[in-house]
């Protein structure tokens, strides 16, 4: 009888455990639901608050756009437009190669120490300057020191300084997130540490990369402060590229851009049209951001796909 109590009473025992189990099981699939619930409902918010802001900013800028406003001249927003992916494009050609390379020094050569704590202070104490702070040092050492006037390539040295240091920190953290495999499979094999950067690491890594390029391209295409003293506010293009100091592949002319455009019209408002040709080049910023980032965003997809990561 004895014997016969305590397998009853195990058993009792055993089934409250599975059924106290189960309570918790179902509890904390309920919270992962809830929070689930939750986080589709912020990003949802965050999905809906773009939509709705760019396409206010869009069709407010398309309804009251009239054809000589998208003209090459000085009556149309045409050379702001291409002084704009211009100064993008030089900045990134000087900040991406030197924020890669920082990244993997950082990753793979900087050891732990008063070096590289001293560097990351250093990037991340870049990455949190004022805007107008590297506008006024661009003006002092770009246009001041050297004896130039205001210029694009200025104006892409001082972009390229407050997009250095996200380049240099998506780089560091690509590679890092790279798993061991990936370099003991190379050393395995006999290849030098160059040969493994070169053609295992940032390979596998350009992905994550082109992250942080969007990023930095993206500060470069809405940035006003830094280029106000570097960049200027004229734009003076000839199309027929017969002087070179209209010729607009010149770097060192002055070159406004669309977001300096946006700003002069709102601030000074010297046109009749003002309040129109700012809109519309609000609508076209807007429009120039997002197709850079959904064509970005298309390679760095496929590229993940041809290399499987």
């Amino acid at each position: 009888m004895a014997s016969e109590s305590a397998a009853v009473l195990g058993s009792n025992n055993e089934e409250q455990k599975m059924r106290e189990m189960k309570a918790r099981a179902g509890r904390a699939i309920g919270v992962d639901n809830f929070m689930t619930g939750v986080f589709y409902v912020v990003a949802g918010f965050f999905l809906a608050l773009l939509i709705a802001l760019a396409s206010y900013i869009i069709i407010k800028g398309f309804a009251g756009a009239k054809p000589y406003m998208f003209a090459f001249d000085s009556q149309g927003i045409g050379n702001q437009f291409w002084n704009t992916i211009y100064l993008v494009f030089l900045s990134l050609l000087i900040s991406v190669p030197i924020g890669v390379m920082a990244g993997i020094y950082m990753a793979l050569y900087a050891k732990k120490g008063r070096v590289a704590t001293i560097l990351r202070i250093a990037i991340e104490t870049l990455s949190s300057l004022p805007s107008i702070v590297v506008g006024l040092f661009g003006y002092l050492v770009f246009i001041v020191m050297t004896g130039n006037s205001w210029n694009l390539f200025a104006g892409a040295l001082a972009v390229s300084i407050l997009s250095l240091p996200l380049i240099a920190t998506t780089t560091e953290d690509a590679i890092n997130m790279l798993p061991d495999s990936y370099t003991k499979g190379a050393f395995g094999m006999g290849a030098t540490k160059r040969q493994v950067i070169t053609t295992v690491l940032l390979p596998a890594a350009t992905p994550h990369i082109i992250t942080g390029v969007i990023l930095a391209a993206g500060r470069g295409f809405g940035e006003a402060a830094a280029l106000l003293y570097t960049a200027g506010m004229s734009t003076d293009l000839n199309w027929h590229m017969v002087s070179a100091a209209t010729n607009p592949f010149n770097p060192f002319r002055p070159g406004e851009t669309l977001a300096l455009n946006i700003w002069a019209l709102r601030t000074e408002a010297l046109r009749a049209d003002a309040a129109e040709m700012a809109n519309l080049s609000s609508a076209i910023l807007m429009i120039l951001v997002l197709g850079f980032s959904l064509l970005a965003h298309t390679i760095e997809r496929h590229m993940k796909k041809k290399s499987g990561v």
